[in-house]
């Protein structure tokens, strides 16, 4: 039976890990086998999803991916199975992340209508299983190749079909109303002298492969000239390529024994008990004529034909194995600990299956967002969309996309980092020359929202705008958010200390940035630089003098670039860190107004000591903390260092409390040791559950579906919970309530490995690999 085949398929693996003799669960005694396999294995398949229903559309989804194909999987009533496929470098000629498609794959008679079925999303291995008796579907994308298998097995001979199904049928302008145009944010009731292209469905015959349903996007003209101009940019087009030009994209469906029916649909030739369907997918860019790409996809269809679908699958849940072994938090002891310890998983998780790839996974929906066929002559709206709407647009937003990242270092998922880390490397030289030509000095910024090869969003730059500066007063001076990539990069190098790493991305990238706030600012009298006009993140624009996070991220990341070993930096790289240090201003204090951080830098005389979001601020425009930037990111102040109470009485005197979506109370409260807060935090964050069946796709807050900024700030939340670190010291449970269990293995500074129990407040168990790293253990609570 097929179970007992899938079943000996993982013993193959277990085998090659050197693991063999580990029996499914539920079917006795557990061997021996490593404690770190135990725990690794206990607390992920603690959290697989299982439903006992058939779904009904695209809201009953399951996420499937290898970071850079996904796919959301659900069964409809008449027990079809549904693909809807994403890929991380699907850019279409306006600068939209498309989808790939929609594949409907339908077995006659169908095993899955009646009692007893059950669709679980296993997480151990990234699969998904539909199962009805003995009948089985089994739907995973490749680790390590570009497919999608839909596997099945049935106690009775059944046909299998698989049908392509496209909206993106019809070009059409983008002036028309059209459900692709819905959510551009970035381009609004301006006019573009673009077309929204249609996708190309290959003849039968027309592909070189026999027995494949084909199709691809070609992106016949680009948006990228369009923005450069607008931007006033031109001049540097012929010298950065443009990324959306010519790029092809698209997939293939195959199958043993499978031929075409027509264009879309593609059906067994006879019936079996034993069946498979394939869905390859590829990305070219620079593609000269859209027919150019099918021989490139015929060549990759034969070559994952040609793989022994077995040891693939070996390969693919070795993998994951591998993953769930690096790291792990599970927590106890309150039915709020178990959905936070669920959370975690489910939001790692969702990070692994879809940022392995070109580029970042985008905070408003990742590669899991859904929709369904709505009119041609209508726009995508929020309540109703087809499967390519975001809200937001299609620029990154560096406060909300940063969140997923940060907590991948003490995960120890360096490898789902660094598409963030290299869209900004990438984007480096041109962000220089765009530097050049506006302000005619050195360095390089770059504003909150942008596209991901470094320009503004053009909405924010302002259409007609005739000036080198952002019109948009949210996004003009709106640039700190790359210092905090600079400090995610040095909490990599810390951990790994890889040296290639720091010369070929963090000190060129961190040079630029420090470069230009020591060259845009003037100095003031006293010789400090005088950063205005400025704005404290969004929430104190156009007004604000020397903004706190920006001062606060200059002051965390310089000693730290300073204090790189001298052979990755040269003695003028490090004199002009040292005279920007030199030259800032101190962070800005003052006083409580009736207990809040107080209007127009203005207190009581008898109000508590406060950080303010800058030396000089007016009204607020949005509802953010800048002045608590100086705990989070930036960890100026945090438990063990000095003048605690001061960020204590800041964080109680913040305008804007909010612990979800981009809202920082929870990672702040635990900094600070705050642990009531931080507990709090952690339990709406992981239980900020959409709408969807699949309630981890995280309600939208400020964003889109899922929210994926909203998992990542809980993990981040969970994590400084339990482990702090500065230098070689490593601070344990400093914000942990006493009232809940937890088992983890997190990464620390100097490639070290802090792997423990905690119950009742107290160190159970605890193990620091090298073990030497043991003696720089620190315990919050004095009587461990």
């Amino acid at each position: 039976m097929l179970r007992m085949r899938w079943w000996a398929g993982l013993c193959g693996l277990m085998m090659v890990a050197g693991l063999c003799g580990v029996v499914a669960r539920g079917q006795g005694q557990m061997p021996a086998v490593p404690d770190g396999l135990v725990a690794a294995r206990d607390s992920v398949a603690a959290n697989d999803v299982t439903w006992t229903s058939l779904g009904r559309n695209e809201n009953d989804s399951m996420p499937i991916g290898n970071g850079d194909l996904a796919a959301n999987v659900w069964t409809e009533a008449n027990g079809d199975v549904v693909v809807l496929l994403a890929k991380d470098d699907a850019w279409s000629e306006l600068g939209q992340l498309l989808k790939l498609g929609r594949v409907r794959v339908r077995l006659t008679p169908s095993p899955f209508t009646g009692a007893g079925f059950r669709q679980t999303l296993h997480l151990e291995d990234g699969s998904i299983e539909i199962a009805q008796g003995e009948n089985r579907v089994r739907v995973w994308v490749d680790a390590n190749h570009p497919v999608l298998h839909v596997e099945a097995h049935t106690e009775q001979p059944v046909t299998v079909e698989a049908r392509l199904e496209d909206w993106r049928t019809q070009t059409r302008p983008y002036s028309e109303k059209q459900p692709q145009r819905g959510g551009m944010f970035e381009f609004g009731d301006h006019v573009v002298p673009l077309d929204f292209e249609a996708d190309t469905i290959l003849r039968v015959g027309e592909s070189q492969g026999v027995g494949r349903v084909t199709w691809f996007h070609w992106n016949r003209e680009s948006v990228y000239p369009l923005v450069l101009k607008r931007e006033h940019l031109e001049a540097l087009e012929s010298k950065y390529p443009d990324p959306l030009l010519h790029r092809c994209f698209g997939a293939t469906i195959t199958g043993p024994d499978m031929k075409p029916v027509d264009d879309h649909v593609l059906r067994s030739t006879k019936a079996g008990t034993d069946s498979r369907v394939d869905v390859v997918a590829l990305t070219q860019t620079g593609v000269g004529d859209a027919k150019t790409w099918a021989p490139a996809m015929d060549a990759l269809a034969r070559t994952v034909e040609a793989l022994p679908t077995a040891q693939t699958w070996e390969s693919h849940a070795l993998w994951w194995r591998e993953f769930w072994r690096r790291s792990w938090i599970r927590v106890s002891g309150s039915p709020d600990a178990e959905a936070v310890s669920q959370g975690y998983a489910m939001q790692r998780y969702m990070m692994a299956a879809s940022s392995r790839g070109v580029y970042p996974v985008k905070f408003n929906g990742g590669l899991f967002t859904v929709g369904h066929d709505v009119p041609d002559n209508v726009d995508s709206t929020p309540k109703d969309h087809n499967p390519d709407y975001r809200a937001w647009g299609d620029s990154y937003w560096n406060q909300n996309n940063r969140l997923p990242y940060w907590p991948l270092v003490t995960s120890g998922d360096l490898d789902l980092l660094q598409p963030w880390f290299n869209m900004y490397v990438n984007a480096l030289p041109l962000a220089k020359d765009r530097t050049q030509m506006y302000f005619h000095h050195g360095g390089a910024s770059f504003i909150e929202t942008m596209y991901f090869w470094g320009t503004p969003n053009l909405n924010d730059f302002g259409w007609d705008n005739p000036t080198d500066e952002v019109d948009s007063r949210w996004m003009r001076y709106h640039i700190q958010g790359s210092m905090e990539v600079i400090a995610e990069m040095l909490d990599e190098y810390d951990v790994t200390g890889n040296a290639g790493f720091a010369m070929e991305k963090l000190v060129p990238l961190a040079d630029a940035i420090v470069t230009y706030y020591d060259e845009h600012w003037p100095r003031a009298a006293d010789g400090k630089i005088h950063m205005s006009p400025s704005q404290s993140i969004e929430t104190y624009q156009l007004d604000a003098v020397n903004p706190t996070p920006d001062i606060a991220g200059l002051k965390s990341i310089l000693p730290r670039l300073l204090a790189l070993p001298e052979g990755l930096t040269t003695e003028a790289d490090r004199a002009r860190w040292k005279k920007v240090l030199d030259d800032l201003s101190p962070i800005a204090t003052g006083t409580t107004a009736k207990g809040k951080i107080p209007p127009l830098g203005k207190g009581d005389a008898d109000g508590k000591p406060v950080i303010l979001p800058a030396a000089q601020y007016g009204k607020t425009e949005n509802v953010e903390n800048p002045e608590l930037y100086t705990v989070f990111p930036y960890k100026l102040y945090e438990v063990g260092k000095p003048d605690l109470e001061l960020a204590r009485n800041t964080y109680a005197a913040r305008l804007f409390p909010q612990d979800t979506c981009w809202g920082q109370d929870g990672v702040e409260a635990a900094l600070l040791g705050l642990t009531e807060d931080a507990k709090k935090a952690a339990v709406a964050e992981f239980t900020f559950y959409g709408d969807q069946r699949f309630k981890w796709f995280w309600r939208a807050g400020h964003d889109w579906i899922p929210d994926l900024d909203n998992g990542g700030n809980g993990m981040l939340t969970l994590q400084n919970m339990l482990i702090q670190t500065e230098g070689r010291k490593i601070l344990l449970t400093p914000a942990w309530p006493k009232d809940w269990t937890a088992d983890f293995k997190l990464h620390a500074p100097h490639n070290t490995v802090v792997e423990g129990h905690v119950e009742a407040g107290k160190i159970t168990r605890l193990t620091v690999t090298p073990a030497m790293r043991k003696a720089d253990v620190v315990f919050a609570n004095p009587g461990n």
